[in-house]
């Protein structure tokens, strides 16, 4: 007895010591700067399953669309994921210059920002479906331009003039947190030069293709050095269709239809495509001509007849892990900081959008950050903070609401 009684302070004493020994270690672990986002839509009933399944299984962020006549409301659905997550980014993916003023986009974005502290970002774009449905054709790039301007002065706090009378946001300035981020969603030039000048990110949205995706950076390195900033304080990503899946066929089945709604973004009037391929040129404009708005981002949409397999497999990645994780890592050659990966088609069974979600997130991701710690410049570690006081490492997880693993069920609607 008395050697129980003696042996308890010495096992609580190698206990500390053993788990004080495990946090510093996994503190030092290496820490990738990559950001690995997924795009879904803000299905109401669906958001807060999604959010707290996308931050279970790893991903770094969720972006959501902003299409009001085919989804819900994206600030609203934001608020609920910041409710039921810890440290996944959100974000709109992406939002538009015409549906919204600008000082409506910043007070709602920003109070994303603070109910979930300070994890925002504000994707935004010309208008696709969003203004399609209503009849009007993406914004001006003139009118993008100054919606962007009127957008950061809001953010910043700034006084903003409205065709000479001074508007300012009386409470953002107040949160205390960080600014939130503009990103710019771009497939064209100009677009992407713009948003290279006036934004903290670009996204772009050229497909897989490395040389057309070299091509995009190149004009947004050089915009920045054009207008005098610095190339290196831009963070650079791009929306990939992305679908990992052991039959090569069944997952360009899933990709077609939204890979046909962001492919289609190339064939519209007054893009350029000289920079493209022949055979995928053709195809682009094809989807500018017979692009079917009201099955935007739908498998079962007649426009997909024109994607052959090829043209899917180039614009997408697709098929078993090792293939995608190879391809995939020749993009971040190029020097991305992000990847937004589109898993399916907006008419695929929830079910198929929840393996696909998982599965990237646990055969891909690992792989894909394991490789940019490992090209990466800098400390590869986090520093240990300083104090004998820091708490013990918490080494358990638990979602709220549902497991680990997102099931048709835990998605269905109330």
């Amino acid at each position: 007895m008395r050697m129980l009684l003696a042996r308890r302070p010495v096992r609580r004493l190698v206990t500390r010591i053993v788990r004080s020994a495990l946090e510093r270690r996994i503190r030092r672990m290496p820490v990738s700067n990559l950001e690995i986002w997924l795009l879904a839509f803000p299905t109401p009933g669906r958001v807060s399953a999604i959010a707290q399944m996308a931050e279970s299984v790893g991903w770094d962020g969720l972006l959501l669309a902003d299409s009001q006549n085919l989804s819900g409301d994206p600030y609203s659905a934001l608020c609920l994921a910041a409710e039921v997550t810890k440290r996944l980014r959100l974000g709109t993916g992406v939002t538009n210059p015409v549906t919204r003023h600008p000082a409506v986009t910043a007070s709602a974005i920003c109070t994303v920002h603070v109910e979930s502290g300070g994890r925002a970002v504000l994707g935004i774009g010309r208008g696709d479906s969003s203004l399609a449905y209503l009849g009007q054709e993406p914004a001006p790039l003139r009118q993008f331009e100054q919606y962007i301007k009127g957008l950061q002065g809001y953010l910043l706090g700034k006084v903003v003039d409205l065709d000479g009378y001074p508007s300012r946001n009386e409470w953002i300035a107040s949160t205390g947190l960080p600014k939130v981020p503009v990103d710019v969603s771009a497939t064209g030039p100009r677009t992407i030069a713009l948003g290279a000048r006036l934004a903290e990110r670009v996204t772009f949205a050229v497909g897989a293709d490395p040389e057309r995706l070299r091509w995009a950076i190149d004009i947004a390195r050089q915009a920045r050095v054009d207008a005098g900033l610095d190339p290196n304080d831009l963070s650079l990503g791009a929306y990939i269709n992305a679908v990992v899946h052991p039959d090569i066929r069944a997952a360009r089945d899933l990709a077609r239809g939204g890979l046909a709604s962001f492919a289609h973004f190339s064939g519209m009037r007054g893009h350029p495509l000289d920079q493209v391929r022949s055979e995928d040129r053709t195809i682009f404009e094809q989807l500018g001509q017979s692009y079917d708005m009201a099955n935007h981002g739908k498998r079962s949409a007649k426009h997909t007849q024109v994607l052959d397999d090829a043209f899917v497999d180039r614009f997408g990645i697709v098929g078993p892990s090792q293939g995608c994780i190879k391809r995939l890592t020749e993009l971040l050659e190029l020097g991305l900081d992000r990847l937004v990966i589109v898993c399916g088609s907006r008419d695929a069974p929830i079910f198929e959008l929840a393996r696909a979600y998982s599965r990237f997130a646990s055969e891909v991701s690992p792989a894909l950050k394991a490789w940019r710690v490992r090209h990466q410049p800098g400390p590869s570690y986090e520093p240990i903070p300083a104090g004998p006081q820091q708490p013990l490492l918490e080494l358990s997880y638990r979602p709220v609401g549902i497991g680990s693993n997102l099931t048709a069920s835990s998605l269905r609607r109330p």
